[in-house]
């Protein structure tokens, strides 16, 4: 085999170890969220702050977009300004819990993406998103790290190769927006 049958088949066995009964525990949590219009928080650094970013995208838009029922969902990554003076003047570990002190309240949803689950920023956000009783979900990789321990709902995705844990996480995302775009539910 090549590398890319490699990589291919490697994604293959992984996506077969996606928690499917997980991601439908998380599109019900979504529609609860849409339904009571509670905010939904998303948060990651590196590929996983894209992976957050064109999510909301997705929920936003393809999953809003004509339809009277809406999602109140933002990525905690997207305020550069509000990102670089946390991380400058406070430090980068508290970037997501600073902004979710300020918006976040009982009952709204915090979902953390992180391949390793030990991003200080992200745990630290999870333990004070359940501090205040927002329902909390984790995509996590590898081991699942702290993340996974702190999440009331974890998706994990058991692989040590960043790219592919990343790209189960977009396709789990990709998963439950499609879902509310494509099904009655939506």
């Amino acid at each position: 085999m090549n590398f890319f049958e490699n990589y291919r088949a490697d994604l293959i066995a992984t996506l077969n170890t996606l928690d499917i009964a997980g991601i439908e525990k998380a599109v019900a949590i979504f529609a609860e969220a849409r339904a009571t219009g509670k905010t939904i928080f998303l948060g990651g650094n590196g590929g996983s702050a894209a992976s957050a970013s064109h999510f909301v995208c997705d929920m936003v838009k393809g999953a809003s977009f004509g339809r009277e029922s809406r999602f109140r969902i933002i990525s905690l990554n997207e305020n550069i300004g509000t990102l670089t003076a946390y991380s400058n003047d406070v430090g980068y570990d508290v970037i997501f819990t600073e902004q979710l002190k300020n918006f976040a309240k009982p009952g709204d949803v915090f979902m953390a993406i992180s391949g390793s689950g030990n991003s200080p920023n992200v745990v630290k956000a999870m333990e004070y998103a359940n501090q205040i009783g927002c329902q909390t979900i984790g995509l996590s990789g590898r081991n699942g790290g702290k993340l996974a321990e702190l999440a009331q709902l974890n998706i994990h995705v058991p692989n040590q190769h960043m790219g592919r844990i990343e790209d189960v996480h977009m396709m789990t995302c990709h998963m439950i927006a499609y879902y509310f775009m494509e099904t009655a539910a939506g």
